[in-house]
């Protein structure tokens, strides 16, 4: 491959010569290593929950090891994006065609960790209204799997969506930059159904006020900055009480939002004591 840059285009000691199976293993073991260390942190936050840690705190402490650093150890709702997931599965598959079994469960366990994220998530909204979000309004603020982008490919709030619906929540969703069509689009790929059986379901608004209006719960799934200078006390008048809000991306000042009256819930933090667990 080396005849196709000049030392003009790219200089020489920036190129990394290899055989082939060396290059295509490069990019796919590259994204898993990635995700390999989000799954990672998010499975250290159901630990921080359950024994009363804080999962940024324990990310912080370990990222001063300068053989782990910080990058890629925020807890969240979970993965997605075009790459990481798909890079995963290659890499499984490859490893299944080998005869190397365990080593493609070894792999194939960041995604089933990522899945289980979005389903702990799930049932923290399910178990902290009370078991049940049947006929309850529910705002999902955000869709994008990442902020800045309109890109949904594998976002954690299609899922976060899908399951709702199975327990026939009412969703209003926000996202900034997202068009409508592809929120439409990716939910009747995610259930099956046609848009028109989806909106009895959902409702697609235009900002965190109107998406909020009688809400029973706030579920931010997206990290837009928008999110983080929203004036939560004008939103909280407006909900059903008592006034829930899960943060997917561990994003907001949950002490301000305690003091205006919210219940909350965030990755990896100690549990809010008024929050049903079980």
């Amino acid at each position: 491959m080396h005849w196709m840059f000049s030392s003009e285009q790219v200089p020489q000691d920036r190129i990394i010569r290899t055989n082939v199976w060396s290059s295509e293993l490069s990019k796919l073991v590259a994204n898993s290593f990635l995700a390999q260390r989000v799954s990672s942190i998010n499975a250290v936050s159901a630990i921080c929950e359950a024994s009363g840690a804080d999962v940024d705190e324990v990310a912080r402490a370990v990222g001063m090891d300068t053989r782990i650093g910080h990058k890629f150890l925020k807890a969240s709702v979970g993965f997605g994006g075009s790459c990481f997931q798909k890079d995963i599965l290659n890499l499984v598959y490859l490893c299944q065609s080998m005869g190397l079994s365990e080593v493609a469960e070894y792999f194939h366990w960041v995604v089933k960790m990522n899945d289980l994220q979005k389903e702990r998530f799930v049932s923290r909204i399910i178990h902290g209204l009370f078991n049940t979000v049947t006929g309850k309004r529910i705002a999902l603020l955000g869709f994008a799997f990442k902020k800045d982008t309109g890109d949904t490919r594998e976002s954690a709030a299609i899922e976060v969506c899908r399951r709702l619906m199975q327990e026939r929540a009412e969703i209003a969703i926000y996202d900034p930059k997202v068009e409508h069509e592809q929120i439409w689009y990716d939910l009747s790929e995610a259930t099956g159904l046609e848009q028109s059986k989806i909106e009895e379901y959902v409702k697609i608004e235009g900002s965190v006020q109107a998406a909020a209006k009688d809400a029973h719960a706030l579920v931010l799934t997206t990290e837009w900055d928008e999110f983080k200078t929203v004036d939560y006390r004008k939103v909280y008048e407006q909900m059903s009480k008592p006034a829930f809000l899960f943060d997917g991306r561990n994003i907001l000042d949950r002490e301000e939002l305690h003091s205006i009256g919210f219940v909350t819930y965030s990755i990896g933090k100690p549990l809010d004591s008024k929050l049903n667990t079980v």
